[in-house]
């Protein structure tokens, strides 16, 4: 009841205008898309069926940030960051669309971006609280190494998680869904109107990009100027949210909320240089992929992560609820990652216990869906 009574309260005005923003800037860059030929071509890893207009991310940073102009004026001094922050990601993530820049660049613009939220927007992490038992552990002058590694980390999660019709969107909402909980939960209905913003947009966004009972494709995609906005909000917010005094929330519990991304990102990312090869080298490696291969349909692999998310976030926010020792968290999701890693070390034992899995769950075999958009790196 708690939870209704504060939802209650919210101001929802500013969620539908990021909705109804979105919606219109997603509709009315289609025709500029195409002009500027900021379109995904289906050619060698872009293996989605047809020509498709990446402006979802643009469309949603606009969505997101006049929404918050007008409606949500109170926002504070380290709006500023945001708003720059946000810009520079936008800004590379769009030459990037239209050039294909070399990812050391890319590198280097999210290093900015992250420094800009450190000493403009006031967000870094300071502290990790008890993780390790003995107590809360203050960054002090690791502080801003460790927050820009956790940024640049997160953006490049998101972008690597995106490779089939919604996926990437669909995550992204369950995590800001759960943010918002958890920001009630302690008291900050600040950060759950935010979230309800950012909310909006992404919504505004997925009616677009996922694959639906009439419509077989994705209309747009969010390119990675959408893949860098949405991980730099997600890091933003999880850092305000986990560092403030007032509205205490473990640190901890950030990785539940993402789990597929920063999961995939640490396998992938671990197998590729063991290898020998760039993190950023493209494979069909990532777990979408696996699923992919093990016969699911793509709106199946995004229903089902996405549903693992939520369950995920929710068994963690019950077990800090119930004082299951921050430690334990940790190590559960180290386990997690380890588990994947092993399963995956071997791909056809991988793809084995997928089809056993995916059997019981949708009866007799189907042909694997094709990803919607360019195989993530």
């Amino acid at each position: 009841m708690w939870l209704l009574e504060i939802l209650s309260r919210l101001s929802w005005t500013a969620a539908f205008a990021a909705l109804a923003v979105t919606w219109f800037a997603l509709w009315l860059l289609q025709p500029v898309a195409r002009r500027l030929d900021l379109i995904d071509h289906p050619r060698g890893r872009r293996d989605h069926a047809a020509p498709t207009p990446m402006t979802g991310g643009i469309a949603m940073g606009l969505g997101v940030i006049l929404a918050a102009l007008v409606f949500a004026p109170e926002v504070g001094d380290g709006f500023a960051g945001f708003l720059a922050a946000s810009a520079l990601l936008l800004g590379i993530g769009l030459l990037d669309d239209l050039h294909d820049i070399p990812w050391y660049w890319r590198i280097a613009g999210q290093t900015v971006a992250t420094l800009v939220m450190v000493y403009v927007g006031g967000v870094r992490v300071e502290q990790l609280g008890p993780v390790f038992g003995l107590g809360p552990m203050s960054l002090g002058a690791l502080s801003v190494p460790f927050t820009v590694f956790a940024t640049i980390g997160l953006i490049n999660a998101i972008n690597m998680v995106d490779g089939i019709d919604g996926l990437a969107g669909s995550l992204v909402w369950c995590a800001l869904l759960m943010l918002a909980a958890a920001a009630l939960y302690a008291g900050d209905p600040l950060i759950a109107e935010r979230m309800m913003i950012l909310m909006g947009a992404v919504t505004a966004f997925l009616a677009f990009n996922l694959r639906l009972p009439w419509r077989d494709r994705a209309v747009l995609f969010m390119g990675n100027a959408g893949s860098a906005f949405l991980g730099l909000v997600i890091a933003w917010f999880s850092f305000r949210l986990t560092q403030n005094p007032s509205h205490p929330v473990s640190p901890v519990l950030a990785l539940w909320l993402v789990p597929i991304p920063v999961m995939d990102t640490l396998v992938v990312t671990a197998r590729r240089m063991r290898g020998g090869r760039s993190p950023f080298h493209a494979g069909r490696d990532h777990i979408h992929h696996l699923m992919l291969d093990a016969g699911f349909r793509p709106m199946q692999v995004v229903t089902l992560l996405a549903g693992f998310s939520l369950g995920c976030g929710l068994l963690a926010g019950l077990a800090l609820r119930a004082d299951i020792p921050h430690p334990v968290l940790l190590l559960a999701f180290v386990a997690l990652c380890a588990a994947w890693y092993a399963l995956t070390a071997r791909r056809k034992r991988a793809l084995a216990v997928l089809r056993r899995l995916r059997h019981p769950l949708h009866g007799a075999e189907s042909p694997p869906g094709a990803p919607g958009r360019r195989g993530a790196p």
